[in-house]
């Protein structure tokens, strides 16, 4: 009962702090992009690429919750070990183009990690009895 109320708190914190992350480049995406971790990022009208992110980011936190509202917790599991792909490639990306690593450890490589341990924990909920 606990793991299960673990991964749930996990997924619905995951989901929801991507969803909101995705709502926040909608509304100012200047300014939360500064705190990707990226040393420069467009502005003005080329700024508007960074919607495409927040739709993404949107899209990323309601897929979880859709699940997780199905009951389909082997599917999320595996979902969610996916989805944690995104920031393990944001993280890297941010290193390699000389940006900001406290961002890609303490940002991007954190919430893989938190992603990870809630796709295993609602893994091993479903396959309980």
């Amino acid at each position: 009962m606990a793991r299960r109320i673990t991964a749930n708190v996990l997924t619905f914190i995951v989901a929801l702090g991507i969803a909101y992350v995705g709502v926040s480049y909608l509304v100012a995406p200047e300014a939360t992009a500064s705190g990707f971790g990226f040393s420069v990022w467009p502005t003005g009208i080329e700024a508007d690429f960074l919607t495409v992110k927040g739709v993404r980011d949107i899209v990323t936190g309601i897929i979880p919750l859709t699940l997780l509202a199905l009951r389909q917790r082997a599917a999320l599991g595996w979902v969610l070990l996916c989805e944690a792909l995104i920031p393990l490639g944001d993280g890297t990306l941010i290193l390699l183009h000389g940006g900001n690593p406290a961002a890609a450890f303490g940002i991007h490589y954190a919430t893989a990690a938190l992603v990870i341990v809630a796709g295993v924990l609602q893994l091993q909920v479903a396959r309980r009895p």
